[in-house]
């Protein structure tokens, strides 16, 4: 499966509150990669036709902190995981032997992580958690470690790219008002630094829809980037033009690239990345939306600099 349909299930929790956390490894070289669960998922799903108790209560009650961690939102109980199991055999075994070739993505993973380390000597390395769900996730961040939903993979194509990505979110710490561009920083934020440690870009049709039709959308987000409301840019659009879920990845990423081109220490920049207190102000330092502040304030009859108070 390619990777931009793994992302449109990727679900992100908008609060900070399993980020930046503290006992993980912060050692690039001790990242784990926890498989157990796929060797327990069909074990039960073998004795489906052959057991009279339901045989994914084994897997759930056997199963990793990523299990537990998946099950609350995503899998629900052994009765749900069952039922779909039964609906669509099919379906999941065509990932039966997806993680056969999981051994070379574990040194690519280990040298994403090594890359972050250089960029980000603070980073924290949470385990990554191979699971079987209801076909309702590809992947997420729990407080347990980042979690990839194996029944969605057909391949293991782009799963490094988006581990980088899911990586990025535990460091980060985006302080502030909520408001549409703290989302937007907050998902940019991890495409750009996923993409640069792991060299993979993971949205590539929002991308190039946000090339295409950047006026129209740079106007857009001005008028809207203080408010609450995420629709048309993340997670979902209102189907009022032709747009792609997610561009707020798309932005957050141009003012993110923005903010890091203009700075001597790259390394500091990063941290800073990580770390915004005032997405305001950060946009404002970025100067990505610049023209088309101006042209919403001269509207207005405001200042420039009136923009970027919060209100």
């Amino acid at each position: 499966m390619k990777l931009k349909l793994i992302l449109a299930i990727v679900l992100f929790t908008f609060s900070n509150s399993h980020f930046g956390q503290t006992n993980f490894s912060n050692n690039p070289m001790d990242a784990v990669f926890e498989t157990k669960d796929s060797k327990n998922f069909w074990i039960a799903f073998d004795k489906m036709d052959k057991s009279k108790e339901n045989p994914f209560k084994e897997y759930i009650e056997k199963g990793s902190p990523g299990i537990k961690a998946f099950t609350e939102n995503r899998i629900i109980n052994a009765d749900s995981l069952f039922s779909v199991a039964k609906k669509r055999k099919a379906d999941y075994e065509r990932s039966r032997n997806v993680l056969d070739n999981l051994s070379s993505k574990e040194k690519r993973v280990r040298a994403i992580y090594s890359a972050l380390k250089y960029w980000y000597p603070n980073a924290k390395f949470p385990p990554i958690y191979f699971v079987y769900g209801r076909f309702n996730s590809g992947g997420t961040s729990a407080p347990e470690g980042i979690i990839i939903g194996i029944e969605k993979l057909q391949n293991l194509d782009g799963v490094s790219g988006l581990i980088a990505h899911e990586l990025i979110h535990y460091q980060q710490n985006i302080t502030g008002k909520d408001m549409l561009l703290k989302w937007c920083l907050l998902e940019g934020g991890a495409d750009f630094i996923g993409e640069l440690i792991s060299g993979e870009s993971i949205n590539q049709i929002s991308y190039k829809y946000g090339e295409q039709n950047k006026d129209k959308l740079g106007e857009e987000f001005v008028s809207r980037l203080k408010n609450t409301d995420i629709q048309d840019w993340l997670y979902g659009t209102s189907k009022k033009d032709d747009r792609p879920n997610d561009l707020g990845y798309w932005m957050g990423y141009k003012i993110i690239e923005s903010y890091f081109n203009k700075q001597k220490d790259k390394q500091k920049a990063i941290e800073e990345i990580l770390n915004i207190t005032d997405p305001l102000q950060f946009l404002k330092q970025s100067g990505f939306l610049d023209a088309y502040i101006e042209k919403y304030q001269k509207d207005k009859k405001e200042s420039y600099n009136a923009f970027f108070v919060n209100d």
